[in-house]
């Protein structure tokens, strides 16, 4: 069986309030066409359809002119999950009928998992459907007072799998979380924390039964501890700390024994996402950009010493999709270099910066009263974030 594994799409993103729903229609476009060359079996999209609860209008239709076209011109099973930036009810709307036309739909989490049976010249192929769900909706679901966090839920979840899977047939997972093994994984900007604190990360090992899992929510391809466990990346772009990522989709070919081999499909986008930097006479130089994208989107780092006259404006006569600019005078070198927050910030939680910037400020200890007061304050403002 040929599976294509996609997840993240987030149609209906902003980026620096620039609509990326064009940008969307002409990769999805590419997304159709590799699947004619493919012929997958089956299309999974592990979660994050859209960008938010209630999506614009386009999105649905774009993402409506899409799924028709791979289900009734390519007859392309489609198998998809709600992520945690969608909203599961609305996801799950008319999930039952659409079942008929090859359209499965895992929107809000239920207590029995759902199971998919497709089949190949092999025999059957059970596709499990696990919808993001926050612990305390799987804390209710499964009448389970000891899931505290998403760690704790998945494994419920999988244990309530387990008491039914035959693995003596082949297994396939798709989920939506952060699934870690021993190993870091790559990480972006652009990706909404399920929670505050480090506890949104799930065990790898919970897996071990299924020959794939098909996961969703780290917009950057890798595999988790091995290549049974994937995530296939997002379609596009989202973030500049993206730039150094290749976008695309996973293609997995499981043979009659459940072995799998995978394959990365990369997809061009018509605009790059980039960062540039450099004085502003040079970057307006055409020796400099006559061989460059100038229609790519850019996040732009000047390195002028002295005052400039409205720099993104002479920016965007050469560079029309400049989304934002830096300038990084030396003053400001030196002043990132003295600051506790300056170093690594990327790659701290938004408690630890949060941390950093009380005791700079306050010269106070920050309890541990203080610390969950913080993480409960932001874990609600993303939550409604969510709906925006």
């Amino acid at each position: 069986m040929k599976i294509l594994h996609t997840a993240d799409w987030h149609i209906g993103k902003v980026v620096n309030q620039v609509h990326m729903t064009k940008d969307q229609e002409y990769i999805l476009d590419q997304l159709i066409e590799l699947i004619q060359e493919e012929k997958p079996d089956v299309m999974i999209i592990a979660g994050d359809l859209y960008d938010r609860g209630v999506p614009p209008v386009e999105a649905v239709q774009l993402l409506d002119r899409t799924f028709c076209r791979i289900l009734k011109e390519l007859k392309t099973p489609i198998i998809t999950i709600a992520g945690n930036h969608d909203s599961a009810d609305r996801l799950s709307f008319a999930s039952e009928i659409l079942k008929h036309t090859g359209l499965h739909i895992g929107g809000r989490l239920h207590h029995s998992i759902e199971k998919v049976v497709l089949q190949d010249d092999h025999g059957p192929v059970n596709f499990y459907i696990i919808p993001y769900g926050d612990p305390a909706e799987i804390r209710h679901l499964f009448g389970r007072e000891e899931v505290k966090v998403h760690d704790d839920g998945m494994r419920v979840i999988i244990e309530s799998i387990e008491a039914q899977i035959n693995t003596a047939e082949r297994n396939i997972a798709v989920a939506h979380g952060y699934v870690m093994g021993t190993e870091g994984l790559d990480t972006c900007e652009s990706e909404r924390p399920l929670a505050i604190g480090g506890t949104e990360s799930i065990r790898v090992d919970y897996f071990k039964k299924f020959n794939y899992t098909a996961l969703g929510h780290l917009h950057s391809s890798q595999k988790v501890q091995t290549d049974r466990v994937r995530y296939s990346g997002s379609l596009l772009k989202y973030s500049f700390s993206e730039v150094k990522h290749k976008k695309g989709v996973t293609m997995v070919t499981m043979d009659q024994e459940g072995q799998i081999k995978v394959e990365q499909k990369e997809l061009k986008s018509r605009r790059d996402m980039r960062i540039i930097k450099g004085e502003l006479n040079k970057l307006l130089d055409p020796a400099v950009y006559q061989d460059t994208n100038t229609e790519d989107y850019l996040h732009v780092v000047l390195t002028d010493e002295g005052e400039l006259m409205d720099p993104i404006s002479k920016l965007r006569a050469v560079y029309p999709n400049v989304l934002s600019l830096e300038l990084e005078s030396k003053t400001k070198r030196d002043i990132n270099a003295r600051t506790s927050a300056g170093e690594g910030y990327k790659q701290k939680t938004k408690v630890e910066l949060f941390y950093d910037f009380y005791c700079n400020i306050t010269g106070k200890e920050f309890t541990q009263e203080k610390k969950n007061i913080t993480a409960q304050a932001i874990e609600v403002v993303e939550q409604e974030r969510r709906w925006e």
